[in-house]
């Protein structure tokens, strides 16, 4: 059984977890990315990815958090410097693994786009090999007539 994972948000007031609980969420985030970017460095397209879905909802709160942050709603401050620089480390890290999501996206992106473009290319060339007509729009070939014998 799957027990409950803690909230995402911030909290209003000025506990001294806050920052740990930031710390838990960039920590979710990471994993979520470069797990992500494993999947599409073995060339599984974007759009087949499991973890879009984790990774816009993990971003969405870290977006909260940073909004707050900003806003001096939540003060992250800690007199734990060990904390402050693995947090510090830590968005670093988060920084590095969305970077290469970002290059891995687009050539996932580039990837899907040419096999799109040469399945068209496969199409327009099966359509044109039927057709009696050439790129000039005149028939390319003389048309059978199956009625030129017929008497009636």
């Amino acid at each position: 059984m799957m027990t409950p994972s803690p909230s995402l948000q911030p909290e209003m007031g000025h506990g001294g977890g806050q920052i740990q609980d930031l710390a838990e969420l960039i920590e979710r985030l990471i994993d979520v990315v470069t797990e992500e970017n494993i999947a599409l460095a073995m060339g599984i397209p974007a759009s087949q990815s499991r973890h879009t879905s984790q990774k816009l909802e993990l971003s969405e709160a870290f977006e909260i958090w940073v909004r707050q942050a900003d806003r001096k709603n939540v003060l992250l401050d800690t007199p734990d410097r060990k904390l402050q620089t693995r947090i510090l480390g830590r968005l670093e890290a988060l920084r590095v693994a969305m970077d290469e999501n970002m290059t891995r996206l687009r050539a996932a992106i580039e990837a899907s786009q040419r096999r799109i473009d040469a399945v068209m290319a496969a199409i327009r060339e099966q359509v044109a090999d039927n057709s009696p007509y050439g790129a000039n729009g005149r028939l390319s070939a003389p048309s059978t007539s199956y009625a030129r014998n017929l008497r009636i």
